[in-house]
C-alpha cells in the first residue's frame, strides 16, 4: 500500500468521525427537554416532568390546566398513607370545580405506578379522566397497564424535585367530610396555591 493512499484512508476517516460528530450535535439540539411543572402548596414545593411522548394528550391536557391556573386553590382531597395522594378537582369547601371535556386513557404507555409518579385519577370509565392527578407514595403495580379492568391508569410523569412534601402530605391525619361523606381527606386542608410550568 502506497503513502498516497494511506492519506486518502485518513482523510476519509477524519469526514467520516466529523459527519458522524455533526449528526450527533444535530440529534443533541433537535431533542427538546421534558416539561416540567413546580407546584406550590401550603406544606411546600414539588417539581414533576412530564412525558409528551408516552403521553401526549394527557400531557397536553394536564398542561392547559396549569396554564390556565385551573389547579390555584385547588386541594389534595384524598390521601391514602401507603397508596396515594389524590388532588386537582375540589376547592378547600370540597367544591368541584367544573373541568374541560374527559380525554382518552393513555395507560399502555410503558410508564409504571412506581413510587413518585404522577397518574391521571378517573372514574370506573376509562376514559373519563379531566383534571384530577394523583401521586403514587409507594410502587402500585395493580393500577398499571391493563390493571384489574383491563386498563390501568395514565402515568405521565414523576415527581423528581420535592419528594419530601408528598412524603409529609402522606402522613397528614384524615377523617370523613361530612355532609359530603368523602373518606380520606386531609382534617387540614392541603392547598395548591399555584402550579407553574418552568420548563
Amino acid at each position: 500500500m502506497t503513502r498516497a493512499f494511506f492519506k486518502q484512508l485518513t482523510r476519509i476517516s477524519l469526514s467520516t468521525v466529523l459527519a458522524l460528530s455533526i449528526s450527533f450535535v444535530a440529534q443533541a439540539q433537535s431533542v427538546k427537554p421534558l416539561p416540567q411543572v413546580i407546584f406550590t402548596t401550603n406544606m411546600g414545593q414539588f417539581t414533576v416532568e412530564l412525558e409528551p411522548e408516552k403521553a401526549p394528550k394527557t400531557v397536553a391536557n394536564f398542561l392547559a390546566y396549569v396554564n390556565s391556573g385551573f389547579y390555584t386553590g385547588t386541594i389534595f382531597h384524598r390521601v391514602i398513607n401507603g397508596f396515594m395522594v389524590q388532588g386537582g378537582g375540589f376547592t378547600k369547601d370540597l367544591m368541584q370545580k367544573p373541568t374541560r371535556a374527559p380525554i382518552p386513557i393513555e395507560s399502555n404507555n410503558g410508564l409504571k405506578n412506581t413510587k413518585y409518579s404522577i397518574a391521571m385519577a378517573r372514574t370506573n370509565d376509562p376514559n373519563s379522566a379531566t383534571a384530577q392527578f394523583f401521586v403514587n407514595v409507594k410502587d402500585n403495580a395493580m393500577l398499571d397497564y391493563p390493571g384489574r379492568d383491563g386498563y390501568g391508569y395514565t402515568v405521565f410523569g414523576r415527581v423528581i424535585a420535592g419528594m419530601e412534601v408528598i412524603d409529609n402530605i402522606k402522613f397528614v391525619d384524615t377523617n370523613v367530610h361530612m355532609p359530603t361523606r368523602m373518606s380520606d381527606v386531609p382534617v387540614s386542608a392541603i392547598v395548591i396555591e399555584s402550579a407553574k410550568v418552568i420548563k
